[in-house]
């Protein structure tokens, strides 16, 4: 035990030696968990940001006017004021994102109580802008239309008011969403990508056979790249946290950065498990990043990150349970968003655990098919 313990640990010093040997791989784990994370939490922008918005005004009344006044930097830009004829070309041309249409006695009819209605046209190329901007623009309709009902009536009853409230990120920063998530998503990236490398490096270089006449076994082999590997980015993810988010964008992580440490820890045996199980079926690097692409894709657009698992179809929900991307996304989400302990989170610890040992157990299998070929 204590010999394969040592081979274990010196087969890892051996790979982070090579790793470090790699420009390639190096930059990119610079890049990924510092420039990456900070363009992508600063360009995009899920809440409303100088949204291009016109106004059909066909009243011209008092009302009309509070309207036009009401959209506001830095929500919206300047209301441009047009006509009913422009609306469509401006749409289609992309210049402007929402035209609101207020209709000729649009203020009469709202003062003798006959229900007027407003049409709101959107581009909804801009998906995240239209759904966010709809909301928007309705909330500031809505206020100034009450604004100018209680102004010219006495009284006005509301039966009941809403008071939002929001928890975690109160000002629905989607920087501060956005930061975190990248990194979290990076981990699984890299998780693969460096793994998976790792066997392909061998191969090309040559030195797979060096190690096959090596007194080690292949679960020597395996497990050695994966600490190796994990370790790597579980420092490279911490680092990023601390320098990045929370120094170069001020994002505050009200959770343990150790307890977050310690899940990308069980998650990357998991991950690693599989970048290692890719490289045994392709046969070169060019193979191996055609073939983990797909793999990125249901990692990132489907563990829950992006879109929750709640509004995915019953199937494709329960089947991303056995994802350990989807458990590791809630789990960094509770710790990193919600400040969650040990005593919140064990049911995802668990859960990658067991996955992770199932993915391992089929990595190793293949993986020593591929050295049985080799020799």
């Amino acid at each position: 035990m204590l010999r394969a313990l040592h081979n274990i640990f010196r087969l890892g010093i051996k790979e982070l030696f090579s790793l470090a040997r790699d420009p390639v791989l190096v930059v990119l784990i610079l890049y990924t968990f510092t420039v990456a994370v900070a363009v992508v939490s600063k360009g995009v922008q899920t809440e409303v940001r100088n949204a291009a918005i016109a106004i059909v005004d066909e009243d011209r009344s008092s009302v009309s006017a509070r309207l036009r006044g009401a959209f506001l930097p830095p929500y919206f830009q300047p209301p441009q004021l047009i006509g009913y004829e422009e609306m469509d070309r401006l749409l289609d041309s992309g210049r402007v994102s929402f035209v609101l249409v207020i209709p000729e006695g649009f203020e009469r009819d709202l003062l003798t109580d006959r229900a007027p209605v407003l049409q709101l046209n959107v581009d909804a190329t801009a998906m995240t802008l239209a759904g966010n901007g709809t909301a928007y623009v309705q909330r500031i309709v809505q206020e100034e239309i009450a604004r100018f009902l209680s102004r010219a009536e006495a009284t006005t009853d509301y039966p009941a008011s809403i008071v939002p409230r929001a928890r975690f990120n109160p000002n629905l920063h989607s920087v501060w969403f956005l930061a975190v998530n990248q990194v979290i998503n990076n981990v699984s990236i890299l998780a693969v990508v460096l793994s998976g490398a790792a066997v392909i490096r061998e191969r090309e270089h040559g030195t797979i056979e060096h190690l096959l006449v090596m007194p080690v076994t292949s679960l020597e082999i395996m497990l050695s790249k994966v600490w190796a590997n994990g370790l790597v980015i579980v420092f490279a993810a911490v680092a990023s946290l601390f320098a990045v988010v929370q120094g170069a964008l001020g994002v505050p992580v009200p959770g343990s950065l150790a307890v977050f440490a310690l899940g990308a820890a069980v998650y990357l045996f998991a991950a690693t498990s599989l970048g290692i199980m890719l490289s045994t079926i392709a046969t070169t690097m060019p193979q191996f990043g055609l073939l983990a692409i797909p793999v990125f894709m249901i990692l990132f657009l489907l563990s829950g990150g992006i879109t929750p698992l709640e509004a995915m179809p019953d199937g494709l929900r329960l089947a991303m349970q056995a994802s350990p991307a989807s458990h590791f996304t809630a789990f960094s989400q509770a710790v990193l968003y919600r400040g969650a302990g040990l005593s919140l989170v064990w049911p995802q610890l668990l859960a990658m655990a067991g996955i992770g040992a199932a993915f391992f157990a089929f990595a190793l299998m293949r993986f020593r098919a591929t050295m049985a070929a080799v020799r």
